[in-house]
């Protein structure tokens, strides 16, 4: 993994983590859906006019489509819907660190649902990441924590999971842009019903604090974070760009609090870094080891007849490196 792809999974996580304190800022000056409407609404509108601007367009392939109304709907609308919704009544540093779950829940789906085989370091990060989630919510369940936002949390993230396990081959192409600004079209129009039936009438405090937090929803997790994390897949793979998600509950807990000033206590410390390490461990088992390139017969024979420091023996190394070194650049 080169230097721009670890700088960019870092920028993702930090964004990802933030996104939870500026929807906590929101919900408490309008009413959820009606806010998300609003935001993938213009989301969209700036994306696909981007997008334009770039050259790309909406002839996309069917996996694209695919892509576009499955992360529409179960990303944006059921997601983001529900996680909204909930944290009306939950803090931003509990729904950061339920919605973080989300890697341990795609290794046990796929290990119960599809089939799928769990190495042992796996394995050992799901009940690492459990022990850790259990710590935390236990002591904020017993703090009073409410049970709806809980449970509406917890369903955002088995949404969430859905869409990763749907569309688990979703990268970047040459319509990348376009297709972030299609998905946010796709959840802007699931969410308008359920708005209207569920919100009219609620009343909208249009204050700073909304339109502060509202823009920056819009621009930097909404538009600028999706962009990042199909590039980032693009570039090394969705399960290597997955393991940043490690790094989520404990910048989720400390942007929260830096932010908001929400109150932690060591059990959210300590179990945020027990749920990163559960997180990294299910990552780094997922991760393949790079296949070894085979020599070639020439020089495979040099190499059993040892041939010491000849000049031809060591050029075809050094024209290899270079390869090597040149390939992993572009991605």
């Amino acid at each position: 993994m080169d230097l721009k792809s670890v700088l960019m999974g870092l920028s993702f996580a930090v964004i990802w983590a933030s996104a939870f304190t500026a929807t906590r800022v929101v919900v408490q000056e309008m009413p959820p859906l009606s806010a998300l409407v609003v935001r993938f609404a213009i989301s969209a509108v700036i994306a696909i006019g981007l997008a334009r601007a770039m050259g790309q367009t909406m002839r996309l392939t069917r996996a694209e489509w695919r892509t576009v109304v499955v992360f529409g709907l179960c990303q944006n609308a059921l997601y983001l819907g529900l996680n909204w919704m909930g944290m009306q009544w939950v803090e931003a540093s509990a729904a950061a660190i339920i919605a973080s779950m989300m890697p341990l829940l795609v290794a046990f789906a796929g290990w119960a649902i599809l089939g799928e085989r769990l190495r042992p370091m796996a394995v050992a990060g799901l009940v690492v990441g459990v022990v850790g989630v259990t710590i935390i919510m236990g002591v904020r369940l017993s703090h009073g924590m409410n049970l709806l936002g809980l449970g509406m949390c917890l369903a955002a993230v088995v949404a969430l999971t859905v869409a990763t396990l749907a569309v688990r081959t979703a990268g970047g192409g040459p319509n990348v842009l376009m297709i972030v600004g299609l998905q946010m079209a796709v959840g802007s129009a699931a969410l308008v019903l359920p708005a209207l039936a569920l919100e009219w009438g609620r009343p909208i405090d249009w204050g700073i604090p909304l339109v502060g937090g509202l823009t920056y929803s819009i621009l930097v997790p909404g538009i600028l974070a999706t962009f990042i994390w199909f590039r980032l897949v693009t570039r090394i793979g969705a399960v290597r760009a997955a393991a940043f998600h490690f790094l989520s509950p404990p910048l989720g807990v400390a942007i929260a609090a830096l932010w908001l000033g929400e109150r932690f206590g060591w059990s959210d410390v300590i179990g945020s870094i027990i749920v990163a390490i559960g997180i990294l461990m299910v990552q780094l088992a997922r991760v393949s080891p790079r296949p070894v390139q085979a020599a070639s017969p020439d020089a495979a024979a040099s190499t059993a007849r040892r041939v010491p420091r000849g000049p031809d023996s060591a050029r075809p190394r050094g024209r290899s490196a270079r390869c090597r070194g040149s390939g992993g650049g572009h991605g």
